[in-house]
């Protein structure tokens, strides 16, 4: 394919040092951490992302004729369905009961990470028909390889739409994000809600602080190995209880400090002189993204202060737009986190199985839109207009 008589060029790499830093960075753009070669290459050296943790990477790299990166798609090879955040186990279950094979498969995401973002990475100059080249090519990589489908999850709207309109199957989701209407501060965006919210609200933070709580926020240079070590201890003893598993090594999260620092932002809890808490976000160039939370013990009202209200501050402080708040939690609404759509989009090999597919897809579509209405109209805490 080309565009104006230009010639483009397909590869796959299965590892992202082949590629240089520079030439992924100027098709993944600034606004979104996580598709960064910093983050990517992070989650692939810290053995995180690996063929042996069933996440082989399978980059599409898309060239011109000079040999100059135009388009990439973060693609792996997945022998399981774990770390995804958009589940299809039961796809898995139906079709290996009757008779198919249902891995490996491939997907086109950032691994462990549920946060809307590019997936067709496009450079400013590429060729107009570059991302249908990048689509297309997604899906002869999956008929070489023989898998069953391929999972494109959190992309943004207009991708999903696009793919869409090449024969994947759309599916949406919701998650609850905060969005800044040009709030002065914390109290700005309290005088929004309804005075029983508000008064909830004032009475969490200052509950969440008893018996001589500390919270710092740390970001860029104020980020210290001591914190990292604290930290893992929360994520290991969280990731325990709630999958029986850790995603992520230690070694990720020193190449996080080392090669991104001021794009981390930790909010880290004290009592009596030792870290007992603590949530990792990520900030993009609108968007501060909350990823990972840990706690050793049982206190009070200090998740809701640690991962939603303190990341609200760090929005309205530095002006951003939103606060993407991770996966999953209805009770981030009474919060001022609203509904909000995602996307994901499927192919799939079998005729068959993607019939039911179809179907299972258009249903929940339906059924997530209402559920995001009700939820609104039911559970804001935001003041109507008309009052």
């Amino acid at each position: 394919m080309a565009d104006g008589g230009e010639s483009l060029s397909v590869r796959i790499v299965e590892d992202l040092s082949e590629i240089s830093a520079d030439a992924w960075n100027a098709c993944a753009g600034p606004e979104n951490p996580f598709v960064a070669y910093a983050f990517l290459q992070a989650l692939e050296e810290s053995g995180s992302a690996t063929r042996q943790t069933g996440w082989l990477p399978q980059h599409i790299i898309l060239e011109d004729a000079r040999g100059t990166l135009v388009g990439a798609v973060p693609m792996y090879l997945k022998s399981h369905s774990q770390g995804e955040y958009v589940f299809d186990h039961g796809w898995a279950q139906g079709y290996e009961r009757a008779g198919g094979r249902y891995y490996p498969k491939l997907q086109a995401a950032v691994p462990f990470t549920p946060v809307t973002g590019p997936r067709l990475l496009l450079h400013p100059d590429a060729p107009d028909d570059a991302a249908q080249y990048l689509i297309a090519a997604m899906v002869e990589v999956a008929k070489v390889r023989k898998v069953s489908s391929i999972h494109v999850t959190f992309p943004r709207e207009a991708e999903w739409k696009m793919l869409g309109e090449a024969g994947f199957l759309q599916r949406l989701g919701r998650q609850f994000h905060w969005e800044n209407e040009n709030y002065k501060s914390f109290d700005d965006f309290l005088e929004k809600l309804h005075s029983r919210k508000r008064k909830q609200i004032k009475r969490e933070r200052r509950d969440a602080l008893e018996g001589g709580i500390e919270i710092e926020t740390l970001n860029g240079e104020t980020l210290k190995p001591e914190h990292w070590d604290a930290f893992f201890r929360f994520y290991m003893s969280t990731s325990d209880r709630k999958w029986g598993q850790a995603y992520l090594s230690r070694e990720f999260f020193d190449l996080l400090h080392q090669r991104m620092p001021d794009n981390v932002v930790l909010v880290m809890a004290k009592k009596g002189g030792r870290w007992i808490a603590g949530a990792l976000n990520l900030v993009g160039t609108d968007t501060i993204f909350g990823r990972n939370w840990g706690c050793l013990g049982d206190y009070p009202f200090l998740h809701f202060e640690v991962c939603y209200y303190r990341a609200i501050d760090f929005a309205i402080e530095r002006g951003l737009k939103r606060v993407e708040a991770g996966a999953q939690g209805q009770h981030k609404i009474q919060r001022g986190y609203l509904p909000s759509p995602t996307y994901s989009a499927h192919w799939i090999a079998d005729a068959g199985f993607e019939r039911a597919v179809a179907d299972f897809c258009k249903r929940e579509r339906h059924a997530v839109e209402n559920e995001m209405e009700e939820l609104e109209e039911v559970l804001s805490p935001f003041k109507r207009e008309a009052e």
